[in-house]
């Protein structure tokens, strides 16, 4: 006799696929998952190890989150047409969320790093990083427009990108090196958003790829302009030439309460 045409208990068969035994007893109740055989005496289930792959879809299409009712349906008209229309459905809904855990993901490494900055920083150091190309959704801004204008226009972008969750991407601040030379360090020039696995480039700012100097400010925005002078004279000292845009950002808002406290990490490209 065949081996796999014996028949398992409702215990034999629930441990074979990981699941409780009154999983399977339900599944039998509401007429989604019915046993091979049924003990006229005692009313024992009795399973076949060939209806083991329909279990085991049932469970995927649970562990996809398919509610009972879509899975009772789709049993009741089994076909490969109808299988494969739910399954590309649910691998679409599934690739969504992936894409959403990954840009969590890299969120989490950032606020990771920035902790990591935090603990080993040394505030009145100026040093040079090497930084990958990465790009950006930017948002134009003055020292005319409102921070009711900005949060609109932030908001306007978050919803065209799609984006879920303001955690989901970071943000900053540009001042071009042009008016930090001129002393016009209070006429930012864009603001930036740097949502993870953009899947486009078109329309977005490219942050070049190289080396930058790296600085940090402690404390309000009000003493940014002596650091930046601070900045500019360095440069000047150890004959580097900036370019672009400086990119400012806050690496601890999430750890710190009053704004003293506060610290911008500020980074500028380096011209080769």
């Amino acid at each position: 006799m065949n081996e796999k045409n014996k028949l398992l208990t409702i215990g034999q068969f629930a441990a074979m696929h990981g699941i409780n035994k009154k999983t399977l007893m339900w599944y039998h109740e509401i007429g989604l998952f019915t046993p091979s055989v049924i003990n006229s005496q005692n009313g024992y289930r009795y399973y076949n190890y060939h209806q083991s792959p329909i279990l085991e879809t049932i469970l995927l299409l649970r562990e996809l989150d398919v509610s009972i009712n879509e899975i009772q349906k789709f049993m009741k008209n089994r076909s490969a047409a109808n299988l494969k229309s739910l399954l590309e459905e649910k691998i679409e809904e599934l690739d969504c969320n992936i894409l959403h855990l990954q840009a969590v993901r890299k969120t989490l490494c950032n606020h990771q790093q920035n902790m990591e900055t935090l603990l080993m920083m040394d505030l009145s150091e100026i040093c040079i990083v090497e930084k990958e190309e990465r790009c950006l959704v930017t948002i134009d801004i003055n020292k005319n427009i409102s921070f009711e204008e900005e949060v609109e226009k932030i908001t306007a972008e978050t919803t065209k990108y799609q984006l879920g969750r303001l955690h989901d991407a970071s943000y900053g601040s540009m001042i071009s090196v042009e008016n930090l030379q001129s002393g016009k360090f209070e006429d930012y020039s864009k603001l930036f958003i740097e949502i993870p696995f953009l899947t486009q480039k078109a329309d977005l700012h490219i942050q070049p790829g190289g080396k930058y100097l790296r600085a940090f400010h402690k404390g309000d925005w009000t003493g940014i302009p002596l650091r930046y002078q601070t900045i500019l004279a360095y440069a000047e000292k150890q004959g580097i030439t900036l370019c672009g845009f400086s990119y400012e950002k806050g690496i601890n808002e999430i750890v710190v309460d009053k704004m003293e406290d506060y610290i911008v990490q500020i980074e500028i490209p380096i011209c080769e």
